[in-house]
């Protein structure tokens, strides 16, 4: 069986990691980076740099349309400040203003379309038999380091598995589902770390601060999750050094 990837690349310290993980196991991967809107393309530069070192191709697509939608977020709207300095346990008491409206929700999908698109031609130009293929979007979705999103959880990753096979051509013609796979989505900080540095990955790239300064701001909500996974896994952060 073939298995075929797209992987959702933010440039941040989660999806690198994933991308590095899914190409140790055996994919064919391929990348995908969305503009969304954001205050700042910082993350994308960052996007652009891990697929070049993993020597993944990177689609870069262009949505910023979706901030003017989801405005009312502290990252696609300048009325909203990032929050700062946030010990964890409040960072987990409410859904916090930098969450993005169903930007996961989003984001999957528009994956979920690209690799479709990939797999039907695979199919219906190439004649490759569906039964051989398999394909999934891989996301860098954590639900343990939580820091308020709902969107970060397994339970909606499940449930949005189920509905791309149920509306997607691919699964209905085919019987060829569009899997989810969150390989970190139950690991802490500290093991997202480990992992990466275990898998070579290009941490020394990844760009995870909700500001886009030069350098991260150490006090937003990422930035101070990062900075406790790299000091809880006694590993020095590549990206500071840079």
């Amino acid at each position: 069986m073939s298995k075929h990837a797209l992987v959702l690349m933010s440039g941040g310290l989660d999806s690198t990691t994933v991308a590095a993980h899914a190409l140790r196991e055996g994919w064919e991967v391929r990348g995908l980076c969305i503009g969304y809107g954001q205050r700042h393309a910082r993350e994308i530069d960052s996007a652009k740099a891990v697929a070049a070192a993993l020597g993944v191709p990177l689609h870069v697509a262009d949505a910023a349309f979706y901030g003017g939608l989801a405005a009312h977020s502290a990252l696609t709207s300048e009325a909203h400040a990032v929050p700062s300095g946030r010990a964890p346990e409040a960072m987990a008491e409410t859904i916090p203003v930098t969450y993005v409206p169903l930007r996961n929700t989003f984001f999957v999908t528009a994956a979920a379309a690209a690799l479709e698109s990939w797999m039907l031609a695979r199919i219906e130009e190439e004649g490759i038999e569906p039964a051989s293929l398999h394909a999934a979007v891989f996301v860098g979705a954590n639900a343990i380091d939580y820091s308020g999103y709902p969107d970060c959880r397994p339970e909606f990753y499940e449930a949005l598995e189920r509905v791309l096979r149920l509306g997607s051509k691919l699964g209905s013609a085919y019987g060829v589902g569009i899997g989810i796979e969150a390989p970190i989505i139950r690991m802490s900080k500290a093991e997202i770390v480990a992992h990466g540095v275990a898998l070579g990955a290009p941490l020394h790239l990844t760009w995870s601060c909700y500001a886009g300064g030069a350098v991260p701001c150490g006090t937003c909500d990422s930035c101070l999750l990062r900075a406790a996974g790299f000091a809880e896994a006694g590993v020095a952060d590549p990206a500071l050094a840079r």
